[in-house]
């Protein structure tokens, strides 16, 4: 005859909710460890290659131009990139004279996108007293050539009156990790230019 099977105590219920419990917290754990060194969301980052001006002209004290700007975004992440609202912004004096919205976009994991901007900037007046001349140099041209430059600027050749311009630029987006965890990012840009008054040539430029 046999003996009738007994239901399972409280204390064998307890101990596997423990050990349920204990394999959870080592997963969420495991996964942790993952998300914060390999998947770690880091903001992209911003290389200014190039600076010019297509057009530039002065009259009665007052100067419009062309600006252009090229720029190369890389996404460090092991997801995609996705920019929205990003702009451009450029200043003289402090004050605001161009401002323009970056299109929306997606950046692959782990590459570089090339992108331009050009856009036409409306007259503005020169501040009262532009710099006085100075002297170009490689110790200048930190930032690098805009393309703009007349040959011998770059052996101490000495430019008239020069203006200088900032320009302001903001990538804001998301990655999405591992299709679960989504991680806002940012990151700005800022450029000093230096200008001919005398003919619109990007002297050289520092970011």
């Amino acid at each position: 005859m046999s003996k009738p099977h007994r239901p399972p105590s409280g204390r064998t219920n307890i101990a596997s909710c423990i050990v349920a419990t204990i394999f959870l917290i080592f997963v969420v754990i495991i996964i942790l460890i993952v998300f914060f060194t390999v998947f770690k969301p880091k903001d992209p980052k911003i290389s200014v290659n190039a600076v010019q001006l297509p057009s530039f002209a002065v009259s009665n004290n007052t100067v419009n131009f062309t600006f252009s700007q090229y720029v190369s975004v890389k996404n460090p992440n092991r997801a995609v990139f996705s920019h929205y609202d990003s702009t451009l912004q450029l200043l003289y004096s402090s004050s605001q004279v161009g401002f323009m919205f970056i299109p929306a976009g997606k950046i692959d994991a782990g590459r570089t996108q090339y992108m331009a901007a050009t856009y036409s900037v409306e007259s503005f007046p020169l501040s009262a007293s532009p710099d006085a001349a100075v002297n170009v140099g490689p110790a200048f041209n930190g930032g690098g050539f805009g393309g703009g430059g007349q040959p011998g600027f770059n052996n101490g050749f000495r430019v008239g009156p020069t203006m200088e311009i900032e320009s302001r630029i903001q990538i804001v987006g998301r990655v999405r990790v591992l299709h679960f965890f989504t991680h806002h990012l940012e990151t700005k840009v800022r450029c000093r230019v230096t200008i001919s008054v005398s003919d619109g040539s990007v002297l050289g430029f520092h970011c």
